[in-house]
């Protein structure tokens, strides 16, 4: 129970405190004006989620294909790895719920064939785990992850790297009774992608030992900007992107791809340059959601993506020519309400997009629901906490 009362609080909180302040000065006169669009749901993917049996229901939902490629339109693709945070296991009969337990983490594969993913969690004494727990130098007793973004590193033996966010179960707090301690960077083996038990654990020292809600918390989304991930002139960095305090401010920093576990030669953005200062970042978007994401478009654009004002039916984006902004005012892509209209108590959150299930000019995004009411509504829904996705085609004038 408590690890799912981390992710009602933190809904509750983000929602709460997000305001409408913020507007990023455009780039140009109107990019958004170029660009057309229409939107619809992407059953062949829900589909994927939509289960009765072991998995069936997760959030925190990111992926990779296993070459590192990030862009390809082939019909053949390599193999995807997905990973969630917060996951049910159980069982749903008849409509309804059987049993579940809940687990911090767990994974999907998806073949190269097309077919269902297969999922993937721990085991300990026959009762279901989370395939990854903290072991960093830092890390006290108690403390689990929530995994943000991550990425295929080709120039490191394409190793998989995905930041963790380490939590902690606060019950002297009766209100938001949990507290985020630090990141931490995970780096698992290539050899065998799906045993995270066996990942390297780093932790990532900008915070310092300052309150993480007072600083940038870098990981809600990445953006491989290099050739070997398919995208069109790429500069050879990995853009880090991170949300802060309530305002939900996102802020960037930028790594080459060998450099990226030397936190020495991480570059944050201040408005006007890149400096090595952590303490420099600047906003370069407000009200975002706390995972998201950055892609290139076909005609080399950048977008944003993001669930607006963190929890609100809508699912932006805002468009940049460079991947640090400036961006555009918000472009509304499709409004959720219709998951959300059952009961009052649930919301949805983090959108974001999958390029490696888009095809050209097209943007598969995924967000996830919940309930502020999660282990009533979960009865009555057995199937609501589980990943939703869209299919955004566009055109540029």
């Amino acid at each position: 129970m408590k690890l799912k009362l981390f992710i009602i609080a933190l809904g509750a909180a983000c929602f709460l405190a997000c305001s409408n302040n913020g507007k990023s000065k455009p780039d140009r006169e109107d990019p958004k004006a170029e660009f057309t669009f229409t939107a619809e749901r992407a059953p062949e993917y829900d589909q994927w989620f939509h289960r009765t049996k072991g998995w069936f229901g997760g959030d925190g939902i990111f992926m990779v294909r296993k070459d590192g490629v990030e862009y390809d339109n082939a019909v053949n693709r390599s193999e995807i790895i997905i990973w969630f945070s917060d996951t049910i296991i159980g069982e749903i009969v008849d409509g309804v719920l059987s049993f579940f337990k809940m687990i911090n983490n767990s994974l999907a594969s998806v073949p190269t064939n097309g077919n269902p993913p297969s999922f993937k969690w721990d085991s300990i004494q026959n009762q279901p785990a989370s395939v990854i727990v903290p072991t960093t130098p830092k890390t006290s007793e108690g403390e689990y992850y929530w995994l943000g973004d991550g990425f295929i590193n080709t120039e490191d033996n394409n190793n998989l790297y995905v930041i963790g966010y380490r939590i902690k179960t606060n019950d002297q707090q009766q209100t938001f009774g949990f507290e985020e301690k630090g990141n931490t960077l995970i780096i698992v083996p290539n050899t065998d992608l799906y045993n995270w038990r066996a990942a390297q654990q780093f932790d990532i020292p900008f915070h310092g030992d300052r309150p993480i809600t007072s600083v940038p918390n870098f990981g809600a989304g990445i953006f491989v900007n290099t050739e070997k991930a398919g995208v069109a002139n790429p500069d050879g960095y990995v853009y880090i992107y991170g949300v802060k305090g309530q305002e939900k401010e996102l802020m960037v920093a930028r790594v080459r791809t060998k450099d990226f576990a030397d936190f020495s030669a991480w570059r944050f953005w201040n408005g006007q340059q890149w400096s090595n200062q952590f303490d420099a970042a600047k906003a370069i978007a407000s009200n975002v959601s706390n995972e998201l994401s950055v892609c290139q478009l076909s005609n080399g654009q950048y977008a944003l993506v993001y669930q607006y004002q963190t929890m609100s039916p809508i699912i932006a984006m805002k468009i940049a020519d460079r991947p640090e902004g400036p961006f555009s005012d918000m472009i509304e892509l499709y409004n959720v309400s219709n998951d959300i209209e059952k009961d009052k108590d649930i919301f949805p959150y983090n959108a974001k997009v999958h390029t490696v299930l888009s095809g050209q000019n097209e943007l598969v995004i995924s967000y996830n629901v919940n309930s502020f009411d999660f282990f009533n509504d979960i009865k009555e829904f057995p199937n609501l906490y589980r990943p939703r996705f869209i299919r955004v085609k566009y055109a540029f004038k």
